[in-house]
């Protein structure tokens, strides 16, 4: 079983690591109180960055815990594909308790995922060329 550590190699830790998934997103994983971008890395695993703002969550112990309620729920996705993930928090969080929390993120965790496949996926035109013959 590996374990459930969060090393720095598991954090975007430069603000150039950060603008590589702002400038190429790739995957959009949209949700009431977060938002997911992902594009897709060379690591052969998962690195997650957080931004929460004080114009979202007013005070440090709001903006930490649900920081803290992020990594944790990462760490446990142990088959997340090489992304580098930027998660970020919108309005309401406040409200939102920690099993709340912890069922958001999972469900968004495993839409991430299947976005993935779907980007992986070759779509049938692509299978097919253009459709209007050869010639």
């Amino acid at each position: 079983m590996k374990a459930l550590s969060f090393p720095k190699s598991s954090r975007l830790l430069k603000p150039g690591d950060y603008g590589k998934v702002f400038d190429d997103v790739q995957i959009r994983v949209p949700h009431r109180n977060f938002l997911i971008l992902a594009t897709p890395n060379n690591l052969g695993h998962a690195r997650i960055g957080l931004v929460f703002s004080k114009k979202n969550l007013k005070l440090a112990v709001q903006r930490n815990r649900v920081k803290r309620r992020v990594r944790e729920t990462f760490r446990h996705q142990t088959d997340l594909p090489a992304l580098d993930i930027v998660v970020l928090g919108r309005r309401g969080l406040r409200e939102l308790d920690n099993p709340t929390l912890n069922a958001t993120l999972t469900e968004l965790w495993s839409r991430l995922r299947k976005k993935n496949c779907q980007l992986q996926k070759p779509s049938t035109s692509e299978l097919s060329g253009t459709g209007k013959g050869t010639g």
